[in-house]
């Protein structure tokens, strides 16, 4: 697993939980990720991450929808420019 660029919602969810010290199953899709335990800066730590490893996470997108599911439909949004741009 490569959580320094996550290619789905479990290996943001892994990502998250090596965070806030909980159990990756424990964390539901919608579950707000700062009330959990997730803090201001991890976010932009992993966001920073995230960018260094190619993908180019908005720190005010992730903070505006603070779930895994917030934070993957970004993530795809990513790959479906992609595909758009090599048709």
């Amino acid at each position: 697993m490569n959580t320094e660029v996550p290619r789905s919602a479990e290996e943001i969810r892994e990502a998250v939980a090596a965070l806030i010290g909980t159990a990756a199953a424990d964390i539901p899709d919608d579950a707000n990720l700062v009330r959990l335990g997730l803090s201001s800066l991890d976010v932009m730590r992993l966001s920073g991450r995230w960018r260094r490893g190619g993908i180019p996470a908005k720190f005010d997108v992730l903070v505006a929808d603070p779930t895994v599911g917030g934070w993957a439909r970004h993530i795809d949004s990513f790959a479906a420019d992609d595909t758009a741009a090599s048709s």
